[in-house]
């Protein structure tokens, strides 16, 4: 067996050499596609900020943070195989839970943020342990039912302000004497946050539990038959995405001040798949982008007409017909072939 390792080696020797530097290529479209998405999230910000305009840098803060949610969902979807339809209910529970901690405890971001998170893992791992035994449409449905039993008892619940919600949260403390009050600030934070939390995910995705959960996504009876405990690996994907949602949504009334049953409706839910699809499912930094370009579209089509749902529907279904991999999905490969061919020594080139 030696002698047969030795003796192709010469042979071999080339291509082991090249599958670095491949493997290096595939990710760099991925990676320039994000450097980009920050890059051009800080210059609006300045822009914004440079001309005053403190509606456009709020209005970019919170397509921020709904990436955050659709973030959430693609660990599913793109990842997992999984569709949710209920995730508004850890973003929302995340809002609810951050907004009485500020409210009601201590004006701490960090505090509200650590709370949040226990109650979102608590959360989710309540919620997988009932969805994640359905597949397909069963787990849809589930995860919507569970969205729609909490939401209706907050909106039926007086002490978290019924159907009103919560209001006057205030503004949190990121250090003493520094506070999230002002848009700029607030929005650089949850730029870094939302930065941080997709550098995770792809990290988390070049993992052997993201080997496994894209695995699972292509055939889980095969990967049971391997021994792996496919089960468990969904289980831990579903309570991460909780804590994504979760997280993000506990940055929603830091921006807005107020907090509603509403952040828990299917709207919610629906509007972040959508985030995803446009997007690019899968893609990690293509619910970013999704998310960016529908918020902007729904408000400055809605600045002309209160039926911008009918443009968003539109939009979906072109998306979904002539780029059914989404807009990064159907990018990522025309800029990497652009970019190999860059790379390419003089001699490989056509």
């Amino acid at each position: 067996m030696s002698h047969l390792t030795t003796s192709s080696a010469p042979g071999a020797r080339p291509a082991l050499a090249r599958a670095p530097v491949l493997a290096t290529r595939r990710l760099s479209a991925a990676s320039w596609l994000a450097i980009a998405f920050f890059a051009g999230a800080l210059l609006f910000g300045a822009v914004a900020l440079a001309m005053g305009d403190v509606f456009y840098l709020r209005l970019a803060t919170e397509a921020l943070i709904f990436g955050g949610l659709a973030l959430s969902v693609d660990l599913l979807l793109g990842r997992v195989g999984l569709l949710p339809l209920g995730q508004a209910l850890f973003f929302g529970l995340g809002a609810y839970v951050s907004a009485l901690v500020l409210k009601h405890w201590a004006d701490s971001l960090w505090l509200a943020l650590g709370v949040t998170l226990v109650f979102s893992a608590l959360a989710g791992l309540i919620g997988g342990l009932i969805a994640i035994r359905s597949k397909g449409v069963y787990f849809a449905l589930i995860s919507f039912g569970l969205a729609q039993v909490v939401s209706k008892f907050v909106y039926n619940t007086r002490e978290l302000g019924a159907s009103d919600g919560i209001i006057g949260v205030p503004a949190a403390s990121l250090a003493p004497g520094v506070t999230s009050g002002t848009p700029e600030v607030f929005f650089l934070l949850v730029l870094s946050f939302i930065g941080a939390l997709y550098l995770g995910l792809r990290y988390l995705m070049n993992t052997p539990m993201g080997r496994q959960l894209d695995a699972i996504r292509i055939n889980e009876h095969r990967v049971s038959f391997l021994g792996v405990d496919a089960w468990r690996y969904k289980l831990g994907a579903f309570v991460a995405a909780a804590c994504i949602a979760g997280l993000s949504g506990a940055l929603y009334p830091m921006l807005r001040g107020f907090v509603s049953p509403e952040l828990m409706f299917f709207q919610v839910s629906g509007n972040a798949v959508i985030n995803v699809i446009v997007g690019g499912t899968g893609t990690l930094i293509g619910p970013l982008y999704g998310s960016a370009i529908l918020t902007g579209l729904r408000s400055v089509v809605g600045s002309f007409t209160a039926h911008h749902h009918i443009v968003i529907g539109v939009m979906f279904v072109v998306v979904v017909i002539v780029m059914p991999r989404g807009l990064i999905g159907y990018t990522t490969p025309l800029l990497q072939r652009w970019l190999d061919r860059r790379q390419a020594p003089a001699k490989e080139r056509p």
